[in-house]
């Protein structure tokens, strides 16, 4: 293979990767907005997620990010 040929390839499957994991991060993203929607009609209220809510939720996304980081090291 061409020295192109490799470059192209090599930002091909990077270009997917990114596509991807963009798209599924969208769908998780609406999901858990539904189910916050779904919860404060049930509870007949308007949405809110407070401070400490907020922190808990970013905190998790932060640890789920490391773990996705830490996938492919082989430990």
């Amino acid at each position: 293979m061409t020295e192109s040929n490799s470059e192209n390839l090599s930002g091909n499957w990077k270009s997917k990767a990114l596509l991807v994991g963009s798209l599924i991060g969208a769908l998780v993203g609406a999901g858990a907005a539904y189910l916050l929607v779904q919860r404060a009609e049930r509870e007949q209220s308007s949405l809110h997620i407070g401070t400490g809510e907020g922190i808990k939720i970013g905190l998790l996304a932060l640890g789920l990010l490391r773990q996705v980081a830490q996938l492919g090291d082989g430990d």
